[in-house]
């Protein structure tokens, strides 16, 4: 860009200490210009503010005496287990509370990327970057959860005129709203920077693709049973873990360059364990109802409830083991629940391709000379930092539900008929009893009055 060319980096950049995110060397080679290409066109995003460390003053003092490794170590250990308890207490807490979090967790992630586009973008003193790019995430989450409501509360819009409307029309009010910020848009282009701002217009777009779509897919899949938004999180949490934890203490060869200190040892160390923690993960919350049932809303009592019959998906079943397997293990056989083989295509998902999400950050991170997208968690760096391979998970979680588990819901097809008029409703019921009689399930008109 002719605009960021102009600007020189003026100074080195500040960075921290962190375990998995590169070396210092190669971050130096980086701010040096490792190539003519990278110096020239990437100069200006140098300029990007690296976040200062907040660790708390208490875990400074106590870790005073340990090197600057082990004292990340446990930095990061303890507020990982910090972070695990958090979870827990918000699974406690009911469907409605994980919707919130994701919901938080979504715009903080939105405003830790667009920070760093703003503070390239802001020393040009362009106008209308920020307010743009929050008006954007707003119509896209009424485009997304718009649609979600309609259909999760479908016979309570239908029951309210104002939220008929808004439903009826929602498509449409959606393309008014976005044409709306895409005409103020281009009334904010400023002559001589036009590159600048149409770069910063797509770095709003793809931001919101990667952040509020695949949101909107976590929330989706925690409709289907909470056991689907708990068991891909904490596979993808366990391999974190566990390959940070197998690196550390085994890791040797390197692998792959755009996190140098990922290492093979801790790749496929985590791969393994968080096989065997989501199959027995699985095993222990496929037997509550709370986390297997779907999400529905209760007309009758207008809230939310998590109640039925647990599908065949989660009823243990006897499975035979293949001839190797049973050399091994004696076994002829193993009671488990259908979910559980589900999750080893969870599990390994999370950890042979999650982690590509990780990759995926590290290099933005490198091509903008950051370390961490921001400071808000100690020892961890930004909750897109924590959060960039849950999202890649969530599409998966979602197309697998689509493509193997998901089938039609009687209910959903109930309300609508339900909100039909009269005739409509005997049109379909006449040709519904006319298709059932001609197929031989219902007795024949004449049979009956015979």
């Amino acid at each position: 860009m002719t605009e960021l060319r102009h600007r020189g980096a003026e100074a080195p950049i500040q960075t921290q200490p962190s375990e998995d995110k590169g070396s210092d060397s190669e971050l130096r080679l980086e701010k040096d210009g490792a190539s003519d290409g990278d110096s020239k066109g990437d100069s200006g995003l140098s300029e990007v503010p690296a976040p200062a460390d907040d660790t708390p003053e208490v875990l400074n003092k106590a870790l005073s005496g340990l090197s600057s490794r082990w004292k990340n170590w446990w930095v990061r250990g303890i507020l990982t287990l910090a972070m695990i308890s958090f979870f827990f207490l918000i699974i406690y807490l009911g469907p409605i509370v994980l919707m919130m979090i994701v919901l938080f967790v979504q715009i903080k992630c939105f405003q830790e990327i667009i920070t760093i586009g703003y503070s390239v973008y802001h020393s040009y003193h362009l106008p209308w970057f920020r307010t743009l790019s929050w008006y954007f995430l707003l119509c896209v989450n009424y485009f997304f959860y718009g649609e979600t409501v309609t259909d999760c509360f479908f016979t309570l819009v239908q029951r309210e005129e104002p939220l008929r409307i808004l439903s009826k029309y929602h498509r449409f009010i959606s393309f008014a709203l976005y044409l709306t910020g895409f005409c103020m848009f281009v009334l904010s282009l400023v002559k001589k920077h036009y590159r600048l701002q149409f770069y910063m217009f797509g770095w709003t777009h793809v931001t919101l693709l990667i952040v509020v779509t695949q949101s909107h897919f976590i929330i989706h899949n925690l409709f289907e049973g909470m056991i689907w938004f708990i068991v891909p999180i904490s596979c993808v949490i366990c391999n974190d873990i566990m390959a940070y934890m197998f690196g550390f203490f085994f890791g040797r060869t390197p692998l792959i360059k755009l996190s140098p200190k990922k290492t093979w040892e801790g790749f496929i160390g985590g791969l393994f364990s968080t096989i065997v923690f989501g199959i027995m993960l699985s095993y222990v919350m496929s037997g509550w109802r709370y986390f297997v049932c779907p999400v529905e809303f209760n007309n009758d009592s207008n809230r939310f409830q998590v109640d039925c019959e647990p599908s065949e998906l989660f009823q243990l079943q006897d499975y035979t083991l293949p001839s190797v397997l049973e050399s091994f293990t004696g076994w002829t056989t193993v009671r488990l629940y259908p979910f559980q083989i589900h999750s080893i295509a969870l599990s390994s998902f999370a950890s042979i391709m999650g982690p590509f999400g990780g990759f995926f950050a590290s290099g933005f991170k490198r091509a903008f000379k950051i370390k961490d997208f921001a400071n808000t968690i100690p020892g961890h760096g930004g909750i897109m930092d924590r959060f960039d391979c849950q999202y890649l998970m969530a599409t998966f979680v979602n197309v697998y539900i689509a493509s193997f588990i998901r089938g039609p819901n009687p209910s959903k097809v109930i309300q609508q008929l339900l909100a039909l008029r009269i005739d409509q409703q005997l049109h379909i019921f006449n040709s519904l009893k006319a298709h059932l009689t001609e197929k031989g399930f219902l007795p024949a008109l004449e049979d009956v009055m015979a």
